[in-house]
């Protein structure tokens, strides 16, 4: 298990993020999704404290586990995420422009997000025995 550090915090928060395109559209074929793949990459130049972890393109959706530093909302990274791919991704691929007529962008509004971290059970028989492991009473692994 990997913690990031900054000023005063050190952190280990991954997020478990799915997005899909507009209506579900099936968009993300081969070139699309290598090219959404090294975009995703690119944005970690932008903003290198967005880890991103693992990835799978799907053609109607994007799997992504992903490091955000708690100075920084979900919702602000997912923004950064989608804003940055689809003005990529429309201007590569002119058939994006006939498949969404709008202005709007590729992507849907909504997101699923989960947590991903240390086992529930580790966390609280850690917060159970912390007084024992602080006086050296006990040993605890995380």
């Amino acid at each position: 298990m990997q913690y990031f550090r900054q000023a005063h915090v050190v952190y280990h928060t991954q997020y478990h993020l799915v997005w899909i395109p507009r209506f579900r559209r099936k968009i993300l074929i081969p070139g699309v999704a290598d090219y959404l793949s090294k975009k995703l990459e690119e944005v970690r130049k932008l903003y290198p404290d967005l880890v991103i972890l693992e990835k799978n393109i799907q053609p109607d959706h994007v799997h992504i586990l992903i490091q955000i530093p708690p100075r920084m909302s979900v919702s602000a990274a997912v923004n950064i995420l989608k804003t940055n791919t689809s003005s990529s991704l429309k201007k590569r691929f002119k058939f994006l422009k006939n498949v969404y007529l709008d202005e709007k962008g590729i992507w849907s509004v909504g997101y699923f997000v989960s947590t991903v971290g240390v086992n529930e059970t580790i966390i609280r028989r850690y917060i159970r025995l912390q007084e024992k492991e602080d006086d050296g009473q006990a040993k605890l692994e995380i």
